[in-house]
């Protein structure tokens, strides 16, 4: 009997992300499903970790996606060829999936569009939609049509919420799917060297390059404005992707911080060499479940490491960067989804005032019980409970007739 197969399409890097945990469980529940991708924004770096083969062209746009944000990302996503490469990516899956039991669709009306448009039965999972923003999920009629459609066998959601108003607005087949990256936080007995009688806070500066950095520079002149404040308080540990850790030693230069191992220190100009450093941050590519985990709160600039930060009872404050991702308007349409736990400090690209009010935030926040203590139960309430990769993979085999 041939192998099933599968073709998965996505539209964006947390999409890609949000898949990946899926195909691997997919594989653990039946080995013998074959699989390929289609990722529409960028390079499809969570499919190619897995050796999973991608079926068409695929390019890093200036505006890494994230062209809602600013509509001179668009123009500059245009001018290198956004729409031919979008096309060719289309032809590429309608050459493809004749040859293919079933479609899964991550993301918004494009990957949606993109699965209805093969005439295959699709599976769609709209993670990065929610009726969390405004109460109600806006869908536009292209959306609402492919989803409707009896193509499309289920509509799994990233919240319960928003499965509930789907369904009360007439996509009865909506249902709760959660974030898949959250079945795996699990850590990984990193020694991460933290003194239990300090709070430790976690930096997540993002994961796509050279925003990533830029992130990180101002997450460091926030850490000495906290600092500052709180000389023995707290204790920094940063979540770094590798590109990141190789550029540490250019950071802390222009930084005015000193590199040793990983571990980034800050003194006063000034100090003598006697003096101990006034703080540390120390830098991990390998730790990003461990430092979430024995975090007590998070300075985030990031999109799906906030969300898992949330899901896990995190308190997240958050400082705009320039972009293309995280700007005030992301940040502040986090704020919305992600409810009390987020925090975002200032209106535009943190400035030394902005940076020294969110200072005085992380204090208040550590040393506020009860709202941490909400910050418990919100982020839980929200994404929960886990489970995600596994109710969509056992959907998804279900449909394939792989298992009952």
């Amino acid at each position: 009997m041939p192998s099933k197969r599968i073709l998965f399409i996505s539209n964006g890097h947390g999409e890609d992300n949000h898949t990946s945990h899926v195909i691997q469980t997919l594989r653990q529940l039946c080995p013998s499903v074959e699989m390929a991708a289609m990722p529409i924004v960028g390079e499809g770096k969570a499919y190619r970790s897995l050796d999973i083969p991608i079926i068409g062209p695929t390019q890093t746009m200036p505006s890494g996606g994230f062209f809602y944000m600013k509509r001179l990302y668009l123009l500059k996503d245009f001018q290198s060829g956004l729409i031919g490469l979008t096309w060719r990516q289309l032809q590429a899956v309608l050459q493809y999936a004749p040859n293919c039991d079933l479609i899964m669709a991550t993301g918004d009306f494009v990957s949606q569009t993109f699965a209805y448009l093969t005439k295959r039965p699709f599976v769609s999972f709209i993670s990065c939609l929610s009726a969390l923003y405004e109460g109600r999920l806006p869908i536009n009629p292209l959306l609402w049509h492919d989803l409707n459609s009896s193509r499309c066998l289920t509509v799994f959601t990233r919240d319960s919420y928003t499965a509930s108003d789907l369904q009360r607005q007439g996509i009865a087949k909506a249902q709760f799917g959660g974030i898949p990256a959250l079945d795996r936080l699990v850590p990984a007995g990193k020694d991460l060297h933290l003194k239990p009688d300090r709070k430790a806070i976690a930096l997540l500066p993002g994961s796509r390059m050279p925003e990533a950095a830029r992130n990180f520079c101002l997450q460091l002149q926030l850490v000495v404005e906290i600092a500052k404040l709180m000389p023995l308080g707290f204790q920094f540990r940063a979540a770094l992707v590798p590109n990141l850790m190789d550029q540490l030693d250019e950071i802390a230069q222009s930084q005015g911080w000193q590199l040793n191992q990983g571990i980034l220190t800050y003194s006063p100009p000034g100090s003598s060499l006697e003096e101990s450093p006034l703080v540390e941050v120390r830098c991990y590519s390998d730790a990003f479940s461990d430092i979430l985990y024995y975090s007590d709160l998070v300075i985030g600039m990031a999109g799906l490491a906030v969300d898992l930060a949330v899901a896990i009872g995190k308190p997240i404050i958050q400082i705009p960067g320039e972009g293309p991702q995280f700007t005030y308007q992301f940040a502040e349409a986090q704020t919305r989804l992600l409810g009390i736990s987020a925090q975002t400090i200032g209106t535009g690209p943190a400035t030394p005032e902005i940076l020294r009010q969110a200072a005085r935030r992380v204090v208040e926040t550590l040393q506020d019980a009860d709202y941490l203590a909400k910050c418990q139960e919100n982020g839980p309430g929200r994404f929960g409970p886990p489970g995600a990769s596994e109710r969509i993979a056992r959907f998804v085999l279900t449909s394939l007739g792989e298992i009952e």
